[in-house]
């Protein structure tokens, strides 16, 4: 995500705890000192002339003055840490190419179509326009009741979850109640208005509905300080400290984003991969340019024959598979007397840039399990592929089905697409402006796509949580992100080979080639209808990677066995549910419907985890039971110790 990853503690001053200060406003004349009282004019006076109005200030106290002088001096200082930050990002920013285009998120065209057509609909445009009235009126009046004494009255609620508004203030006091309900009526209206556009191409009018969306997302009132209750309060409490230490982590962001904002999502500084994250015992028996393979630890004196060879993302480090001993899927694994190997992917540099999809599938898929298969003298493995690297073991599985490779016993897919005609809003970023746009990216950067670009991809498909809600925490109340292993695995992105990268978003996002049975790699026709492996297939219920609308039709596919369930939660933690957090749900029905819908009316609830579902499939198709294996004492060396060199490499 960024040149180094390092910890802002140490270069930020510590936050000291402070006494409220006295608030800062003039005492009553029945509290102020006889001392201070004013003195009669003199009789002798002119009428016309008036003495002199004394200085406010001479009415504060002490300690109130000294509160005030400690404010006006931090919201200097704050100030002049904004400026000094800015002017050297730009220092920064000055011999690179201009970063600032007329229509950065490629809208132009999709809006004017959109709007075209609201002007083509006058009758609409006129409902739409009296209903947002219609709202305003009942704002206003509700406001009007409530300074008379009436109960205050929700016009316009924020959507269940919406965290921006918890602060009691925005409820309590009617003048933010009011800024609240005034934002939340025009966001929703324009949303809507949006939305119901009629005669647009579907993926044109969803880049409008995103684009409207993030709009309206930054122009909140929570995301500035005048309107922002909490971040008022919190100035008001410490004397401005909050704000000088909001710019101060402002300045930090840009400094370690290389002169571009890179908003801290948590204390780096508390994590260290190998230490307290990715610690699950193993070691690496295998590596090539692209990989190298764990093979972990058993936990069992005995495991089954079949052992298991994990494909995650090389969007992303294998870790989240092994965050915390209490919720590695790794660990819980192995419990289970499963011998897992796990694919670490290379953090690729310019030297890598022109690898290709095809020697991903090589020299990832195809090195790793006879990497496997010497390790353990098995003639089949069973196989797991999260995200992408499911869609690469797809591929695999399909090139494997057209020669007649047998090697692979079983396929388990996690939050994986195989058809991306409804792949979410990521295919927003796919079409071929923003395609020119990240080729340029990828060329200035040595061919390389950096894993910030990445971050800030994925960060915008949520941007509330996580982007405005870290502004207004770092910047706006002057407070460190709380640590937080799962945001620090979200920030360690890698980086994107060029020709790799470009490849997967044309041919799949793109064209969606696999699902039409028209890529073609190794001289291969890929058809996953050839496919005859077991197949089992999760997704998650609100997951905006792999919706399970796109993971379900990925699913037919397949002309084998197939196994499709449903997890509650998302995209991450859909997936990594230990089964002793006894949180969730997931839903399983045998049958394979042409709808998921249909699906979804026949599948059966179950409460928590899916795990324990997947591990009686799983061991169906994993052999007998056999001696534990030793990673150190395979035919394979062992080249050092888990979790490998590989996944320590930063962005």
């Amino acid at each position: 995500m960024t040149d180094t990853v390092t910890g802002k503690a140490a270069n930020r001053p510590t936050r000291k705890k402070r006494a409220p200060a006295e608030p800062l406003a003039p005492q009553s004349a029945a509290a102020a000192p006889a001392a201070e009282a004013a003195p009669a004019p003199p009789a002798a006076a002119d009428a016309k002339t008036t003495a002199p109005a004394r200085p406010s200030v001479e009415l504060l106290s002490p300690s109130q003055r000294e509160a005030l002088e400690q404010l006006s001096l931090n919201l200097a200082r704050a100030a002049m840490t904004a400026q000094g930050a800015i002017a050297e990002a730009a220092l920064r920013q000055a011999d690179r190419p201009a970063a600032l285009t007329p229509d950065p998120f490629h809208v132009a065209s999709a809006l004017s179509e959109v709007m075209a057509r609201l002007a083509a609909q006058p009758d609409r445009l006129m409902r739409a326009q009296a209903d947002l009235f219609g709202r305003y009126m009942d704002l206003w009046k509700a406001a009007a009741g409530r300074v008379h004494g009436e109960a205050a009255q929700e016009i316009a609620q924020p959507a269940k979850g919406d965290k921006r508004f918890v602060d009691p203030q925005w409820t309590e006091n009617p003048v933010f109640d009011v800024i609240k309900q005034s934002y939340l009526i025009t966001s929703d209206w324009l949303n809507e208005l949006v939305a119901g556009v009629e005669g647009v191409e579907p993926l044109t009018k969803r880049r409008v509905e995103f684009f409207t969306k993030m709009l309206t997302d930054a122009i909140s009132p929570s995301n500035f300080l005048l309107s922002n209750p909490a971040a008022l309060r919190e100035a008001m409490e410490t004397n401005g400290v909050s704000l000088l230490k909001g710019m101060e982590n402002f300045a930090a962001d840009l400094q370690r984003g290389g002169g571009q904002l890179s908003i801290s999502q948590t204390d780096f500084s508390m994590f260290k991969v190998g230490e307290n994250v990715a610690t699950a015992p193993g070691k690496v028996i295998f590596q090539n340019e692209l990989i190298q393979i764990l093979q972990f630890a058993p936990a069992t004196e005995t495991v089954c024959e079949i052992p298991l060879l994990i494909f995650p993302p090389w969007i992303n480090k294998y870790y989240i598979l092994d965050l915390r001993p209490e919720n590695s899927m790794i660990r819980w694994l192995c419990s289970q007397g499963i011998t897992v190997f796990v694919t670490s992917w290379v953090n690729p540099d310019a030297r890598l840039a022109e690898k290709t999809f095809e020697d991903y599938l090589k020299e990832g898929i195809y090195a790793a399990t006879d990497a496997v298969l010497r390790q353990t003298g098995v003639e089949r493995i069973n196989t797991v592929g999260y995200c992408i690297g499911g869609t690469l073991l797809s591929c695999a599985l399909a090139d494997m089905a057209a020669k007649g490779d047998a090697r692979i016993a079983s396929a388990t897919f996690l939050a994986a697409q195989q058809d991306f005609s409804e792949a979410g809003d990521l295919l927003l970023f796919t079409n071929e402006d923003w395609l020119k746009d990240l080729e340029q990216k990828m060329d200035a950067g040595g061919g390389v796509l950096s894993g910030q670009t990445m971050a800030d991809t994925f960060n915008a498909l949520r941007s509330n949580d996580l982007i405005w809600s870290f502004f207004v925490n770092n910047y706006l109340m002057g407070k460190e992100p709380r640590p937080f292993d799962l945001l620090f695995w979200n920030a360690d992105q890698t980086r994107m080979p060029r020709t790799l990268h470009l490849y997967y978003l044309r041919k799949f996002y793109g064209e969606n080639a696999l699902a039409k049975g028209e890529l073609v790699l190794d001289n291969v026709r890929l058809d996953l209808g050839a496919v005859k492996t077991p197949i089992y297939v999760q997704s998650s219920k609100e997951d905006h990677i792999a919706p399970y609308r796109s993971v379900y039709k990925g699913a037919r596919l397949f002309g084998g066995p197939t196994n499709f369930i449903m997890a509650g939660s998302g995209h991450i933690a859909g997936v990594i549910n230990h089964p002793d957090a006894r949180k969730y749900q997931h839903w399983t029905n045998p049958e394979l419907p042409p709808t998921v819908e249909a699906w979804m009316a026949g599948a059966a609830e179950h409460p928590g985890s899916w795990w324990p579902d997947w591990a009686v499939w799983l061991k169906a198709r994993s052999g007998g039971q056999i001696p534990a294996r030793d990673p150190a004492a395979g035919p394979l060396q062992p080249l050092e110790d888990a979790p490998g060199s590989y996944v320590k490499v930063k962005s």
